[in-house]
């Protein structure tokens, strides 16, 4: 696995462990560098898993953008790749003057919510996700970019329900059901988060993202063992063992932490 995924992990127990302990959600993503926050609870399921460098990729889109500026899809594929490395601000600035050339782009305005929920403008974000498909030809994938957003301001069932109307369209999607599943460990619901997790873990189409937000749950109940052999499937033995470590440490840490001050922990929120 690539030192992006494998970055991902970790960032990934930072928030879980976080989340599952009453600490602010907001400021246990905001250090995720290598994932976009509209894929967060499951990204956990929107990118797919790069078969190239990332950096040569912005490279590619970025050439292809400044030789075609008013290209609607030169614009998205740019964006698309600056997120992928964590430049979160100037994905913003490119699909914003895109939305602004072209204000009836439904794919550029969808392009864009998910920049802003990235860069942490979730009420834009979310409006601007809102523009980009309609009541009679909804989306499923923006309804399910729209959960997570709604999850990051703590509209968790509000979140949910769009998640079933994701759901509805796409019956079983993988991707979809581990946003869900990731919307209940916010809510410290981990029997809940885990069944919804296998459920996605059990369709073929389930990646690498699946995989390691079941391990997580898992690890959160203090399973560690069966977490490590599922994140095996996607690194070494060596280095399953050593992000398996990392997430028990951080888990552990924040209990002693919360032992110490509780209430420092519990007005986080």
């Amino acid at each position: 696995m690539s030192n992006g995924a494998m970055r991902d992990l970790r960032c990934l127990a930072r928030f879980a462990a976080s989340a599952a302990l009453t600490v602010s959600v907001a400021v246990s993503l905001a250090g995720c560098k290598t994932m976009g926050m509209a894929d967060v609870t499951g990204s956990l399921g929107g990118r797919n898993e790069a078969s190239t460098d990332p950096n040569r990729a912005v490279e590619i889109a970025g050439d292809r953008y400044r030789s075609r500026p008013n290209d609607p899809d030169a614009a998205i594929a740019y964006g698309n790749a600056l997120r992928a490395i964590g430049q979160r601000a100037q994905a913003v600035a490119v699909l914003e003057k895109a939305s602004l050339a072209n204000p009836s782009n439904k794919a550029v305005r969808a392009a864009y919510g998910r920049a802003l929920a990235d860069n942490g403008n979730f009420q834009l974000a979310f409006d601007t996700l809102s523009r980009a498909h309609s009541p009679d030809n909804p989306d499923w994938r923006i309804l399910s970019v729209q959960g997570t957003v709604l999850d990051q301001m703590g509209r968790n069932e509000e979140a949910r329900r769009y998640y079933a109307s994701a759901l509805r369209l796409a019956p079983d999607e993988p991707s979809v059901l581990s946003n869900l599943g990731m919307s209940y460990v916010l809510t410290k619901e981990l029997p809940k988060a885990e069944q919804t997790l296998r459920q996605a873990y059990a369709n073929g189409r389930a990646d690498s993202r699946v995989r390691q937000n079941l391990a997580l749950v898992i690890g959160l109940q203090g399973r560690y063992a069966e977490a490590e052999s599922i994140v095996r499937a996607d690194l070494p033995p060596d280095e399953a063992a050593a992000n398996v470590a990392y997430l028990k440490e951080m888990v552990s840490g924040h209990d002693t932490a919360r032992a110490a001050g509780r209430g420092v922990l519990a007005s986080g929120r």
